[in-house]
């Protein structure tokens, strides 16, 4: 079972999330995955990576690649502005930056408020969604980050 329906069967959890923007339409992810946020910065390109990574970025001393996350859930392209956010989260032991357009706030939402991904057919076969949160505002799409940046025969998180 999927934590995020597993948590969802007993009801009274609370979460932790954090939202953002993606082109005008809502997400968020666990918190406990999220290390901390930044303003944008221009990231230095990597050359022959993935289209949807926009460079790399010095973390105090250490060197992290930037996804643009609207890019790699197949969506249009990123557009840097001034509440533009790299948002880092540690994804299979490593930490990533995911370019996000802005976000909008850290949330304690009721486990039983996640509701399941409609079943439909995704051409890659993988479901990057562990679920949907439903509020009074509308609904929030709750990230898989561990599915989302899964480990591929490479060895790489970032292969195309």
């Amino acid at each position: 079972m999927h934590p995020a329906a597993a948590a969802a069967t007993t009801g009274d959890q609370m979460l932790e999330i954090i939202a953002f923007k993606l082109n005008h339409q809502q997400f968020c992810l666990r918190t406990e995955t999220i290390r901390e946020i930044r303003g944008w910065t221009p990231a230095t390109p990597i050359p022959h990576a993935p289209v949807y990574v926009v460079g790399m970025m010095n973390l105090r001393g250490l060197v992290i690649p930037i996804v643009d996350l609207a890019r790699k859930l197949g969506m249009p392209d990123a557009v840097t502005q001034e509440r533009s956010a790299i948002v880092v989260a540690e994804v299979h032991g490593m930490n990533l930056g995911l370019l996000v357009d802005e976000v909008s706030d850290i949330l304690s939402v009721r486990s039983q408020s996640v509701q399941p991904v409609p079943n439909i057919h995704i051409a890659s076969g993988v479901c990057y969604s562990a679920g949907i949160i439903v509020q009074e505002s509308g609904m929030i799409c709750l990230l898989d980050l561990e599915q989302t940046f899964r480990d591929d025969d490479s060895g790489s998180l970032l292969a195309a």
